[in-house]
């Protein structure tokens, strides 16, 4: 058998500047590229035609054509992680596999369970920061534990920030892959998928949207965030690149990427926080949880335009534009009094750039239950939200046609009386 590396593409779907694809070729000869459709994963997605399994496969399709231009290919496999590697080490003399690391609690069981596989072989696993800039660890406090507030947290990355020197890793010694015959690729129907009718943002930088970021970011009905979400949550683009245009564009949008990587690093140091909250305290109160009320909020009909439009926007695109988040999450918990993990779920289920450190801190951080979240006792009002944001119902109109129509249905909670019941409700569930 034939002495190979292989590298394992996982979240950073991309030839350029890839950390453990660089150094896989620096340092090894026969590199052969893998990608593994994780069942452990797949099998969870409620959707036939979930959009995020259609693009990694075009994804993978992509990458496996380039590869195919470098005399090489790519392997794709259908199965759980440590299954497959258990038959690739019968198929092939493997000598060690690289890879970039992850950090969500499914994400390091998988690999340690991998890595325990390779250990029994003796077979070097080699694995590389590649999907933040600082990862857990990296930006700690004086006393060496992770920051809870976001605010020194920042200070902090941008102070190490400021101090490297990032450069993107551009020349590649693609002579060092593995030469060989393209492989099949398994159909979006042979993953247990359909295409859906949901169209991907692209992945193309826009600087001027980058450039304004700060001025029309809160203004749902502009063009006026990068929507490239799905690229950073599958590596389709580098985060070290992005990270250094908007340091020389704008500071905001700089900002945004020092929010996800605070999440992140929350959810690795803390990973109770997928199904409790992170201020144990708050998994004391008593949800409504009215099946009907959340149905009402998933489809877009609660009597609140603002709300509705927004829900209607994540239905119809898999999007929702970062300010309508924080009001639709704070009118479910608060006004509707529903379980934050609820929302969270439906956001998972329907988000194209769902990523699960970011989701759980943004619903945890309108919840209130989340570390340096917004305080119980403040309530948005979806108007004065309204007024400020969308105050000639540009967005609202386009997502709600029948807005002033008879088939628009009532509001379904009054805002005055359903703040105060929150603040009762949280404050007594405090103070017990």
């Amino acid at each position: 058998m034939q002495k190979i590396t292989l590298f394992w593409f996982r979240r950073d779907l991309r030839l350029d500047d890839n950390t453990g694809l660089y150094y896989a070729l620096s340092q090894e000869e026969n590199v052969l590229p893998l990608f593994i459709f994780d069942q452990n994963i797949l099998e969870k997605l409620e959707d036939e035609d979930d959009a995020r399994v259609g693009f990694i496969h075009d994804q993978i399709t992509d990458l496996k054509s380039q590869f195919e231009e470098k005399d090489s290919s790519l392997l794709v496999k259908i199965g759980r992680p440590v299954e497959i590697f258990k038959s690739l080490l019968e198929d092939y003399d493997v000598q060690a596999v690289y890879t970039n690391r992850d950090y969500e609690p499914y994400a390091k069981e998988r690999d340690k369970e991998v890595a325990k596989l390779l250990k029994e072989k003796a077979i070097e696993l080699f694995t590389f920061k590649d999907q933040m800039i600082f990862e857990p660890g990296e930006v700690l406090n004086g006393s060496g534990e992770f920051y809870k507030v976001f605010t020194p947290y920042s200070r902090v990355w941008l102070e190490e920030f400021k101090k490297q020197t990032i450069e993107p890793l551009n020349y590649f010694h693609w002579k060092n892959l593995l030469e060989c015959k393209a492989f099949d690729l398994p159909s979006l129907k042979e993953v247990g998928f359909e295409k859906s009718s949901i169209e991907i943002p692209p992945k193309m930088t826009d600087e001027e949207i980058i450039r304004h970021y700060d001025k029309n970011r809160n203004f749902p009905a502009k063009e006026g965030t990068s929507r490239l979400g799905i690229h950073l949550r599958f590596g389709s683009i580098s985060i070290r690149k992005l990270a250094l245009t908007a340091s020389k564009l704008n500071d905001t949008y700089l900002n945004e990427l020092i929010w996800r990587e605070f999440y992140m690093t929350i959810l690795a140091y803390n990973p109770q926080v997928v199904d409790k909250a992170f201020k144990p305290a708050y998994d004391q109160i008593p949800w409504r949880n009215n099946e009907e009320e959340f149905k009402a909020w998933c489809e877009g009909k609660t009597g609140y335009p603002i709300v509705d439009a927004g829900m209607r926007e994540l239905n119809t695109t898999g999007y929702m534009h970062n300010r309508v988040r924080m009001i639709v999450a704070s009118f479910l918990t608060k006004h509707l009094l529903i379980d934050w993990r609820w929302g969270e779920a439906y956001f998972a289920r329907k988000l194209l750039d769902f990523e699960l450190a970011s989701n759980n801190g943004g619903w945890q951080w309108a919840a209130g239950t989340g570390t340096d979240a917004q305080p119980y006792f403040r309530v948005f009002n979806p108007e004065s939200q309204t007024d400020k944001f969308d105050k000639d119902l540009r967005y609202i109109k386009k997502w709600i046609p029948e807005l002033d129509s008879n088939d628009y249905p009532k509001p379904i909670v009054d805002h005055k009386f359903a703040r105060q019941r929150a603040i009762d409700t949280y404050k007594e569930a405090l103070n017990s």
